[in-house]
């Protein structure tokens, strides 16, 4: 049986010595291991600890400095309500949007639709089988957006994988009409180069604009050919989604963007980027292109418009994703050091590699900067087999503080106060033991997002979590209610 129960936060030192170098020479050389054009259709599961390692985590397990395996374990504000276990589905499980009492799950074979008007007891809506990594998902309205990301023998649901160096093969968005939630329809789909890692809307009246993200190049790929420097920018007319059509394709990064090794060693080449976080209201944007991060200008959706370009190349290896504070004078980019398939989060690595960058933005207008003023990651201990990086989290409404909450795969929900740039501070935290002490494995939350007063990840290897948070310093967000959230496309939580 999984055991519940609060513990102090661990600090400790996990890692041999010679078990680190060998770690971080493989972290420098190998890049991001699951950020590749053409992933497959499952995730990667990671092997080859040691008999040291593996020893080691058992005896940090038995003495109780990590928890033991699938072990939950939480801060004392932080509530475990519910976890629903894959079903249908049994791939990797990805990112969340939302929408009224609905919650939309990716997962590599599709999506999944629950009804969280009860957060204590999730209820399945639909599941519908649309194979094609990573299914990033988005909503608006009676629109569904999903990203294919792999190589497929065409656009439908029934696709099979095929070699991106076949001409006929097909990777991009895919569009389903949501009006009927426990019956969706598969409505139209945009072909991009280079497929659609993620994406981001930016939803007008009549249309929705969608920005792709994709990358990796390679010239044996006819539909994803050097240089690729720049996102795909889709126009989806909302009365008829079918005609939806490629609008624009921008160019980021004039001079290419980072180069990289063995210019800038354990940094990854910039041939596009990751992911991008939209701000509407601000008409701002914020993009993390894997060498490179970004701020620019949405004011004409169709033609985004560079403001500042920032690099750190000693200790920032791929620049995943974006979240602007509420004030739209700060933004957190994280790292996702070694791809997803490493762990990552153990003394070897240290503080400042594979951790939020923490930016503020200084000036006005076109004049406005990216100021570096400091590091965030969790310090609690994670075994040299657990998969931990910095991945998606969402603000917490609250005024006046700067508050978010992060997925760090098996470093569980982490919720941190960046109100003072220069001096973030966990506040309370949710994770399970590691999935394994025998091999290195790749599970954990993808997404943890704040929604209608509850914390929602999606874990992917375990499922669907509810949290529920109580603590004074985010207790006010409660009262924040809203219709729709894809955190990608962030509101102004306080105009409504």
């Amino acid at each position: 049986m999984t055991s519940l129960h609060t513990t102090s936060v661990r600090r400790r030192r996990l890692g041999v010595a010679a078990a680190a170098a060998g770690l971080i020479a493989t972290l420098l050389t190998a890049g991001p291991a699951a950020a590749t054009p053409d992933p497959g259709d499952t995730a990667a599961t990671r092997s080859g600890i040691s008999v040291s390692q593996q020893a080691e985590a058992e005896a940090a397990i038995k003495s109780g400095e990590i928890p033991g395996v699938d072990e939950i374990v939480h801060s004392d504000n932080i509530e475990h309500l519910a976890n629903v276990p894959k079903d249908a589905l049994a791939g990797t499980n990805t990112d969340l949007a939302f929408q009224g009492k609905y919650a939309f799950a990716g997962n590599y074979d599709g999506f999944r639709i629950f009804d969280v008007s009860n957060p204590k007891k999730p209820r399945t809506v639909a599941q519908v089988l649309c194979p094609g990594s990573q299914n990033d998902i988005s909503v608006s309205g009676d629109l569904l957006f999903l990203s294919t990301d792999s190589s497929r023998s065409d656009n439908s649901c029934a696709s099979t994988t095929q070699p991106a160096t076949e001409k006929s093969s097909w990777e991009g968005m895919k569009v389903f009409d949501i009006s009927d939630k426990r019956n969706p329809k598969y409505v139209a789909a945009v072909e991009t180069a280079c497929g659609s890692h993620t994406h981001t809307i930016i939803p007008e009246r009549k249309s929705v604009y969608v920005y792709v993200s994709s990358y990796s190049p390679n010239e044996t790929f006819p539909d994803c050919q050097p240089p690729h420097d720049g996102i795909s920018v889709i126009k989806v007319p909302r009365s008829a989604p079918e005609k939806s059509r490629i609008v624009n394709f921008p160019v980021l990064f004039a001079d290419g963007g980072n180069p990289g090794a063995p210019t800038n060693p354990g940094v990854s080449k910039t041939t596009g980027c990751h992911d991008i976080t939209v701000l509407p209201s601000k008409d701002l944007a914020a993009g993390a292109c894997m060498g490179d991060g970004l701020l620019f200008s949405i004011k004409d959706p169709e033609n985004p418009r560079i403001i500042d370009r920032v690099q750190d190349n000693v200790n920032f290896a791929f620049w995943h994703s974006a979240t602007f504070n509420q004030g739209a004078d700060k933004v957190v980019f994280t790292d996702e050091l070694g791809g997803g398939g490493a762990a990552t989060c153990n003394d070897a690595i240290g503080p400042n590699r594979g951790a939020d960058g923490i930016y503020d933005i200084t000036g006005r207008g076109d004049h406005r900067k990216l100021v570096f003023r400091s590091y965030f990651k969790i310090d609690r201990p994670q075994a040299d087999t657990e998969v931990c990086v910095a991945h998606n989290g969402s603000i917490i409404p609250v005024k006046g503080r700067d508050l978010m909450v992060q997925a760090w795969y098996q470093g569980g929900v982490s919720v941190w106060d960046f109100t003072n740039s220069s001096k973030p501070k966990e506040i309370a935290y949710f994770e399970r033991g590691p999935v394994s002490t025998a091999a290195v494995t790749t599970a954990g939350p993808w997404s943890a997002y704040y929604y209608n007063g509850y914390i929602y990840s999606n874990d992917i290897a375990k499922g669907f979590d509810v949290l529920k948070l109580d603590d004074r310093r985010t207790d006010p967000a409660k009262k924040v209610r809203l219709q729709e959230l894809n955190v990608q496309t962030q509101p102004d939580y306080f105009d409504r």
